[in-house]
């Protein structure tokens, strides 16, 4: 039986996370890293490919822990199990490595007496690849190609194969713990020092909770705040400061449909919204490095630029389907890497620009260097704005000219303007881009704009409408009152609305992103509508919209791509850290005001 993409919770040590039901079952993992293969993939396909579930022994198949929860300000995860019999918790964490990745499990009896058993089936590849299992000083190693896993537990449990598995069993009464570690390796390695998986729980909370005491946001939503930005820091590969947009690969954007893609890279547009959300809740050591990856990887030839990147700056994502997964709930095909990297969307060059100029707003020490880039970036984009492209939305039907592009061609070039005006001394011609600037602006009120309708379209010459056009105030190309504006917010919230929140697009009729099927409601546009809605002077309809948006978080405070408002389900990557990241950015805009005093409702 597929679980809910939202009876999920993550796990990680910075450089690769996992998946963990409230089955207690780990259906996701990969080793080493986030975009290395899933040794375990039950959540595109089913037991076979692997998965590792710890439970009171005879828990059926779907039943689910009594209760769960992070321990407070870390990914540490505790669940409990209320039987029969007693209480028992399961502290689920993958400590930050030094050398090799462990997933760590400790079993801890509360009251009375119960029973545990643990499944384990290790499938490298993506559940494809069943290794060779052998015992080894009482503990077991998995081999299989480049793959090696070693499996112990402390103290010692009873432990068999069966059916290509590894279980264990035994009984825990009150203050009695047993600890199961997972480390993975390359086979051509030794086996790496053991961890004390005791030791590495105290010091991995001690942790965390060092790291969330620096966060300087105080207003009304700090315990939402937080687990976004903890998830955000969960999804950070942290030996390069690069942010993952998801931790999985082809969970659908529309149960059974066609519409799922890898979001295990960095894609360039998070820069702005992820470094604003950093810088502005006190996180700069996590901002400098972001940036830092953000310039490694545009380095280079601007006709080169690239959408999205690997987490360590690679420019090679090949996309390939999987065909021995069945998809999560038969939502076919799975896909790994992403064939939108070699797409044109000219937005990123706004993205970049902007992102950057934040940075130097922020005092984070800026290399010249990193102002040359900028001007390459805007050359080539000054002579290359006019050109259709495939937009935000990444889409795989025909290019066209969308507003949005165009918007963000405008805000490189202000940020260049703005920057020589502040910094006077730097190389570059100012008025060179104000002519850019106010000729693109032209162009987008002029054939970006329905007049009739009173709103800005998704593309040039088109009826259709696009939520992100609700970023135009946000970014500056107009002035919130503006009445082209506040058209445009009523607009897409009649027509994009669902349920009260926000869809991305229409996908009725011939859709402009050439796919079959449909999508839910787009968490990040929504947060983006709040942020509109506060923005034009509507204040308690946006605290209002924004509370509906955490009410859709699951039970430890994640946030997938989409919600689908009549099933009640996230979909989509999970969790998402544009969801997360617009979480974090409208609490900030909303800038704390409870009682509404400056709202014009």
């Amino acid at each position: 039986m597929t679980q809910p993409i939202e009876d999920y919770a993550l796990i990680g040590d910075l450089m690769t996370s996992a998946l963990v039901g409230r089955d207690g079952s780990i259906d996701w993992l990969c080793l080493p890293h986030f975009d290395s293969a899933a040794c375990f993939a039950k959540l595109l396909g089913d037991e076979e490919n692997g998965h590792w579930r710890i439970a009171p022994a005879g828990a059926a198949p779907s039943e689910q822990c009594t209760r769960r929860a992070y321990v407070d300000g870390s990914l540490i995860l505790e669940s409990y199990w209320e039987t029969e019999t007693g209480t028992v918790k399961v502290t689920d964490f993958m400590p930050q490595r030094d050398t090799a990745p462990d997933v760590m499990r400790i079993v801890e009896g509360l009251d009375g007496e119960v029973t545990v058993r643990s499944t384990l089936r290790l499938r490298f590849d993506y559940g494809h690849v069943v290794p060779w299992v052998r015992r080894t000083d009482g503990h077991r190693v998995a081999v299989a190609g480049p793959d090696s896993a070693w499996f112990r537990s402390e103290p010692p449990v009873p432990t068999w194969g069966e059916a290509n598995s590894t279980r264990s069993e035994f009984t825990v009464s009150a203050g009695q713990r047993v600890a199961f570690v997972l480390t993975w390796h390359p086979s051509h390695e030794p086996r790496p020092e053991p961890v004390d998986p005791y030791s590495a729980l105290e010091h991995g909370l001690a942790d965390w909770r060092a790291w969330t005491s620096k966060c300087l946001y105080e207003g009304p939503y700090r315990e939402a705040v937080t687990r976004s930005l903890i998830t955000l820091k969960a999804l950070t590969y942290a030996p390069t400061g690069g942010i993952v947009a998801a931790a999985t690969t082809s969970l659908p954007e529309e149960i059974g449909g066609v519409r799922n893609w890898d979001y295990r890279y960095c894609w360039l547009r998070d820069a702005t919204l992820t470094l604003g959300s950093l810088l502005a809740t006190g996180f700069l050591d996590e901002a400098r490095a972001w940036r830092a990856w953000l310039l490694r990887a545009v380095a280079g030839d601007p006709a080169d630029l690239q959408i999205m990147y690997g987490i360590s700056g690679e420019r090679r994502i090949p996309e390939v389907e999987l065909p021995w997964l069945r998809g999560y709930a038969s939502s076919a095909p799975v896909r790994i890497g992403n064939a939108a990297v070699d797409q044109l969307q000219l937005d990123v060059y706004g993205e970049v620009l902007d992102a950057l100029h934040l940075a130097r707003a922020a005092g984070i020490p800026v290399e010249r260097h990193a102002w040359n880039i900028q001007l390459a970036l805007l050359d080539f984009l000054s002579h290359n704005w006019r050109r259709p492209d495939e937009g935000l939305w990444e889409v795989r039907g025909p290019r066209r000219h969308f507003v949005h592009s165009k918007v963000m061609a405008w805000v490189a070039a202000d940020r260049a303007v703005r920057t020589l005006e502040e910094h006077p001394s730097l190389p570059g011609d100012v008025e060179r881009w104000r002519t850019m600037r106010d000729e693109v602006h032209r162009d987008v009120c002029e054939k970006g704009f329905d007049p009739e309708r009173g709103t800005f379209t998704q593309y040039y010459g088109s009826r259709e409408l696009d939520a992100a056009t609700l970023l135009i105030p946000r970014v500056g190309f107009l002035p919130a009152d503006d009445p082209r504006v506040i058209g445009t917010v009523d607009a897409v919230r009649a027509e994009l609305g669902s349920s009260g929140l926000v869809r991305r697009y229409s996908t009725e009729g011939p859709s402009v992103d050439g796919l079959p099927g449909d999508e839910g409601a787009f968490l990040a546009c929504s947060f983006w509508l709040v942020d509109a809605l506060h923005l034009t002077g509507r204040g308690k309809e946006a605290r209002a919209l924004f509370e509906r948006l955490l009410a859709v978080r699951n039970d430890v405070g994640l946030l997938a791509e989409e919600y689908d408002p009549v099933a009640g389900r996230q979909l989509g990557n999970f969790p998402q850290a544009f969801s997360h990241i617009g979480l974090v950015n409208t609490a900030i805009t909303l800038g704390f005001d409870e009682e509404g005093a400056a709202d014009a409702d």
